[in-house]
């Protein structure tokens, strides 16, 4: 570490991850300048569209709002490591069965952040979708497909959980 930097290690989409970083650089800015992960697009960078939303150790955070520092030893997902090798993530393939995107670039964030609602096993009906899912804009107004999608693949990404829990 010199005095500019500090050395910090992620898993980054099941890859450990040692990387030297300026204490400034946002977690947005790591995944996409550094490692190359370009799926997790940058919006709004004030963490009020959710473009930038990704899976911080399966909970669902605006990657532009937090420094990168602060998550040493931390397991990231991105919407790259949603899917297994040719197999889409659930939530991917009913974003796709339902034409859930227009020009996409909300679409890496739509999908991690309902990945993560999920996991939080707090959405059971259309309205509490909506709600839980509304720090996501979509500009090009896909929302009643995004719904549809999300209301499909919730029971699905719930059952890859569980089955992924230790």
């Amino acid at each position: 570490m010199s005095e500019t930097t500090c050395t910090l290690s992620l898993h980054v989409n099941g890859q450990r991850q040692q990387l030297d970083v300026q204490p400034w650089t946002t977690l947005l800015d790591l995944l996409r300048e550094r490692l190359d992960l370009t799926g997790t697009k940058k919006g709004c960078d004030h963490g009020q569209c959710g473009a930038c939303t990704v899976l911080l150790d399966g909970k669902r955070i605006n990657s532009c709002l937090t420094l990168a520092v602060m998550h040493d030893g931390a397991r990231l997902t991105t919407i790259e490591g949603l899917a297994v090798g040719d197999e889409l993530h659930p939530m991917q393939a009913a974003f796709v069965r339902h034409d859930a995107f227009q020009c996409g670039y909300c679409t890496p964030g739509q999908i991690c952040s309902a990945v993560g609602l999920a996991s939080e096993n707090r959405a059971h009906d259309r309205d509490e979708i909506r709600e839980l899912m509304s720090g996501n804009l979509c500009r090009c107004g896909a929302y009643p497909n995004i719904l549809a999608a999300v209301e499909e693949a919730l029971p699905a990404s719930r059952q890859r959980l569980q089955e992924k829990a230790p």
